[in-house]
């Protein structure tokens, strides 16, 4: 199995992630017992065209998983296809993961790409190797392929309905403490507190209706939960076996069942598996004092909350995230009395969106008083509302995604806004409300573990790439 290297598609060093292939690794342990697996990380090992080869000569591999976890990056997977088939044409081509699964008939038009997998792969991707060794039948759902120049598309797979069912990752198919240990250049409040770390995902699935988000559609609208249990299991196996000191929590809606929440926190302290934690994107909404003070006593040390807009019409109309206002407000308060440092997520330059909203947006944002703003365009994505939204008031930027620099920079424009306008105004206002004043400038050098000489400078360079964009 497969990560292509990001570089071999139209790539931005601003967008790149270091992450670790915690999919392939899921896939891993499902098939184990079936097939010999190798997992190839070419995007960490920076690999060329001809390293990818000569791994591929060491391995012979029969059939080849790639996954691409955004829509940005899923280019590369193709360029990664191509050299596969190039070196030896016989070998069985399987795309999946997120890009996949959202573009699937792009994807089965590459006559590089064999199969391409729709949706949760744990249970696809072992019948296919299966009917590959002739012992099933071919995957009913979850499958697109292209024959006799027509695509057959089977649909996403069904969802997994118990998670606990899904093994632990086989992390020894690949050198996880190469992964676990890994600061990389990138500076970040997201950052974990002390290495090795681990990244955990406890759920899956999302009720809500966010326009601008694909979950919906990559794992349904159903919340669909491991238990307190098993992640629990999950965390001292990794505290045993791979002696991580600090936890991040993946999940969009780690806090949706507070019970369940309850009785992970509080397993934590009573399992003496109270490793410091933080939590990103979560809900604001299903937030109150009591698991707040839980939380901290668990070892929560920062957490990232979704606000998205700070006026109503902009909420309820065009977004449709269920946020109040005045609450998330109280709740930025709460935090910060439990000394758990929080960071708030805006996004600025929906369609419908007038100038006047986003600069309220942006005075909230100040108001709010978090330890940390971040402020992001929208990213039109495949199957998505907003897509559909912008299309129907054509209100995609001329040229979108051809843009090297899609992710950070606006890629919407209307009457209202172009894109130059929200890449000049994000930056120097991510500048104004996080800088303030020096108390505020050395928390967050803390948070992200740098001097403030070098958050100064990093300030400097964002301000320059706004300003170096406006003039294209």
């Amino acid at each position: 199995m497969l990560v292509p290297n990001f570089e071999w598609c139209d790539w931005d060093e601003r967008s790149n992630w270091h992450f670790i292939p915690y999919n392939l690794c899921l896939i891993a342990a499902t098939i184990r017992d079936i097939v010999t697996v190798n997992i190839i990380d070419a995007n960490k090992n920076n690999y060329s065209e001809n390293d990818l080869i000569e791994e591929l000569k060491n391995v012979k591999p029969d059939v080849v998983g790639i996954t691409a976890l955004m829509d940005q990056y899923g280019p590369a997977g193709h360029f990664a296809a191509k050299i596969i088939k190039k070196y030896n044409k016989n070998i069985i081509t399987i795309y999946g993961g997120v890009y996949a699964t959202m573009n699937p008939e792009k994807v089965v038009k590459d006559n590089n790409i064999d199969w391409c997998v729709i949706g949760e792969g744990e249970k696809i991707v072992r019948q296919l190797l299966l009917y590959f060794m002739g012992k099933s039948d071919v995957p009913k759902r979850g499958i697109a392929f292209e024959k006799d120049g027509k695509t057959h598309n089977s649909g996403h797979a069904d969802f997994i309905s118990d998670l606990n069912l899904i093994p632990f990752p086989a992390y020894d198919f690949i050198d996880y403490n190469s992964y676990s240990h890994y600061k990389g250049s990138r500076k970040s409040v997201d950052s974990p507190l002390l290495y090795p770390y681990a990244r955990i995902l406890t759920s899956r699935g999302c009720p809500y209706n966010c326009v601008f988000c694909q979950v919906e559609s990559i794992s349904g609208k159903q919340f669909r939960a491991r238990s307190a249990e098993n992640v629990l299991n999950e965390i001292k196996w990794l505290k045993e076996k791979y002696k991580i000191k600090s936890i991040i929590f993946d999940d969009d809606n780690l806090f949706i069942d507070r019970k369940r929440a309850v009785e992970i926190f509080q397993g934590m302290i009573d399992n003496k598996l109270d490793l410091p934690w933080l939590a990103i994107a979560v809900s604001a909404f299903k937030l109150d004092e009591e698991l707040i003070k839980l939380m901290k006593k668990s070892g929560c040390i920062y957490i990232n909350i979704a606000i998205e807009s700070g006026t109503e019409r902009v909420l309820k109309k065009i977004i449709k995230k269920p946020i109040n206002l005045s609450s998330a407000k109280n709740i930025a308060r709460i935090v910060k009395q439990n000394n758990i440092f929080i960071a708030a997520n805006f996004m600025v330059g929906f369609p419908g969106e007038t100038w006047d909203e986003i600069r309220k947006t942006l005075q909230y944002a100040q108001e709010i008083d978090v330890d940390y703003v971040k402020i992001f365009t929208p990213i039109p994505l495949p199957k998505t509302r907003l897509w559909d939204l912008c299309e129907k008031s054509k209100s995609f930027k001329k040229g979108f995604n051809d843009n090297k620099a899609m992710w950070n920079s606006g890629q919407i424009e209307t009457e209202e806004f172009s894109s130059r306008d929200l890449t000049i105004l994000r930056a120097y206002e991510w500048d104004r409300i996080n800088f303030s004043n020096n108390e505020k400038i050395e928390k967050i050098a803390l948070r992200m573990n740098i001097s403030v000489n070098e958050i100064n400078e990093m300030r400097k360079k964002t301000r320059y790439i706004a300003s170096h964009f406006s003039e294209e």
